[in-house]
């Protein structure tokens, strides 16, 4: 006697999370909020706002939760970050490696003005020896500055001279160390009153001018503020005053180094490379690029 088979009771449907909501998740926890979030994926506030609702509403979950102004992640959304940010680096790692070519994310990098005049053009060129496809964004702009955009997941790299420190997602190296000097007329150093020309803060060598005159007991006016590296050389090079600056920055655009015993000597300045975490290869090796021109300054 034969037996008819029980019918088999039908299997759930996988379901299948969009990593485009991924990765606005990952965004925002990155950034700190979803206002700074928008200036990484380019979608406003509310198309995130409405990405989250659906993610939360795909998963039942909560995944944030408000504590005054700030948005903070639940237990579920801190697991899941671990999961979104592996799925996610397989997505990218399966699209680089087996997708269609096409052109590769652009490469962000902040620099001040010291290496864009003097060490960039010789590692552009060999960088795109080795990543003939790479796109690159460069900003240059001062310390403070790209550092406050390197914080915003603005920039995948930055150079920077005399700031260093932990940063979220990140890494940090000293990659060479530069000479602080005074630059402009000598004639200017013979005045009761030292005329400076200086950047407005905040602003390193600023500061290093003003503490080091001020221990030395030097009167000094400041006759020229900008927020510019090329009005302060057009400053200097007007005669109007002194600054202080790199002597790599001062040979590169031939500006008259002070070595007066008259004037107080200024210090040493450290050059910073921070990486952002999880870079992709041709980064890493940008980045090692710009440490390798650096150093050999």
């Amino acid at each position: 006697m034969s037996h008819t088979p029980a019918p088999r009771a039908p299997q759930r449907m996988a379901r299948n999370v969009q990593t485009e909501l991924l990765r606005s998740f990952v965004a925002i926890v990155e950034a700190g909020s979803m206002a700074q979030a928008t200036e990484t994926i380019f979608l406003t506030q509310s198309a995130l706002s409405l990405q989250m609702k659906r993610l939360e509403d795909m998963l039942q979950q909560k995944l944030f939760r408000r504590d005054g102004r700030r948005l903070l992640l639940t237990a579920t959304g801190e697991e899941l970050v671990t999961y979104a940010r592996q799925l996610l680096a397989l997505n990218d790692r399966i699209m680089q490696n087996l997708g269609q070519q096409s052109d590769p994310e652009p490469i962000t990098v902040g620099m001040v003005q010291d290496f864009a005049d003097t060490i960039l053009p010789d590692v552009l060129g060999r960088f795109r020896l080795e990543h003939p496809r790479a796109r690159l964004i460069v900003r240059v702009g001062g310390s403070m500055e790209l550092l406050e955009m390197f914080d915003r997941s603005r920039l995948d790299l930055v150079l920077c001279l005399g700031q260093h420190g932990d940063r979220a997602g990140a890494s940090w190296d000293v990659v060479g160390h530069d000479q602080m000097v005074w630059l402009g007329d000598p004639a200017n150093i013979e005045r009761e009153e030292l005329p400076l020309v200086l950047l407005e803060p905040p602003c390193r060598f600023r500061d290093a001018a003003l503490r080091t005159l001020t221990e030395a007991r030097r009167d000094y006016r400041i006759v020229m503020e900008t927020p510019n590296l090329p009005a302060l050389r057009a400053g200097v090079r007007g005669g109007i005053g002194i600054s202080c600056r790199t002597r790599r920055f001062a040979a590169a655009e031939g500006l008259p180094v002070i070595t007066a015993r008259s004037l107080p000597s200024v210090p040493d300045i450290e050059t910073i490379l921070v990486r952002r975490d999880g870079l992709t290869d041709s980064a890493h090796d940008f980045g090692d690029l710009l440490a390798d021109a650096a150093g050999n300054q």
